[in-house]
């Protein structure tokens, strides 16, 4: 009761912002170019890093899509800069974010952007030319890039003054949102509700195989969603829309050294620490069992940029098993290079797991390559 009590402020204060754009009180418009959103409803874990990178391995390898200019853009969530960034391979984490800089570095080929207001971040994406001229770009990389045909908005569902062609959002498996509370009780940065208002939801982190009737319960019993046709992958909300839901599944790859000079020999050990500033570590750590014992964890919060202090916490941890492999995940990677103060040894014994994420069967990959061409086209 009581916690209900201190979550109402919160809870009304959500409740009549989307008040505001559901009336058109406050405006949304759309991009001039397709857009898809990327987002979720809690802080972080649902995967929407990967599930960015996967969408744009779908998009380069359809013959519908091949041969556009795709773009990602994102707010650059705790970068130090300001305004509309595109981001370099060689930059830092610090200048744009640790997720954009990992897409950027993995898609080379594809434009990645950064800038808090995603109408101005969209305007200069399909109108490149206005770089040259406008104040706010001055600092960025390219002004002769091209016109970039289709946008990715990661972490865009709670920016409603920007109406996507298709909004996706994601759900931890494990972590159902209508099971969970808001922040700080909970994990929920949003109504639960919300998860409605997107042409597709995608439930992540999945058992690798979910049959029919599973898919079917799921659906039912922690969405609220009826009728769900595991064929289409259709299912109807409380208020009668129809809405799709696709479910996928980490795959974890073989680990690999975070910085040049790191030594293979230690990724034989029997013996791993863990460490890592993301939302959940669970599932990786559990990946992680199954070759080696992980003999200590160390959590940092999430986006957590390195310190001194923190490689200093994290020899002594290695000091304590110097045979162990030390390893983290591919967006810490990101951050880690940033952080001057991580001596040679240390360096030698980093590793970070790479990982994708993909539909638990061809035929759903085939419906969302499907559905996702047909709204794309409008």
């Amino acid at each position: 009761m009581i916690d209900n009590i201190l979550l109402a402020p919160y809870y009304m204060a959500l409740k009549f912002r989307h008040f505001l754009y559901d009336r058109g009180i406050k405006k949304s418009r759309r991009a001039e170019v397709p857009t898809i959103s990327v987002g979720n409803v809690t802080v972080g874990g649902t995967g929407k890093t990967p599930h960015t990178e996967m969408l744009l391995r779908l998009l380069a390898s359809e013959p519908a899509w091949a041969g556009k200019n795709i773009a990602v853009l994102s707010r650059g969530y705790k970068r130090k800069t300001k305004g509309f960034q595109q981001v370099s391979p060689d930059g830092t984490a610090s200048a744009y974010g640790d997720e954009p800089l990992q897409i950027k570095r993995k898609f080379p080929q594809n434009v990645v952007a950064v800038d808090k207001n995603r109408i101005e971040g969209c305007d200069f994406l399909s109108h490149p030319e206005k770089l040259s001229v406008s104040k706010k770009a001055r600092k960025c990389i390219d002004k002769n890039m091209e016109k970039q045909d289709i946008i990715i908005l990661d972490d865009a569902f709670q920016y409603r003054a920007l109406k996507p062609s298709v909004s996706i959002v994601l759900m931890d498996y494990s972590r159902p949102v209508f099971s969970d509370r808001l922040i700080p009780m909970g994990r929920l940065r949003d109504i639960p509700e919300r998860i409605y208002e997107a042409d597709i939801i995608i439930v992540t982190k999945s058992p690798a195989y979910l049959d029919d009737t599973e898919k079917t319960e799921y659906v039912s019993s922690e969405l609220h969603l009826k009728n769900f046709d595991s064929r289409t992958y259709k299912a109807e909300t409380p208020d009668g829309k129809d809405i799709n839901v696709f479910f996928t599944k980490i795959r974890y790859s073989s680990i690999e050294t975070v910085f040049p000079e790191g030594e293979p020999r230690y990724s034989y050990s029997r013996q791993a620490v863990l460490f890592t500033g993301i939302a959940n570590d669970k599932p990786l750590a559990m990946y992680l069992s199954d070759t080696y014992k992980v003999i200590e964890k160390l959590s940092f919060p999430d986006h957590h940029a390195f310190t001194a202090a923190d490689i200093k916490k994290i020899g002594k941890v290695s000091d304590a098993h110097p045979t162990a492999v030390l390893v983290t995940t591919e967006k810490d990677s990101q951050r880690l290079k940033d952080c001057k103060e991580i001596p040679g040894t240390l360096r030698q014994r980093m590793f970070r797991v790479p990982i994708t994420v993909d539909f638990l069967s061809d035929e759903e990959r085939s419906a969302f390559i499907s559905l996702l061409d047909s709204k794309i086209r409008g």
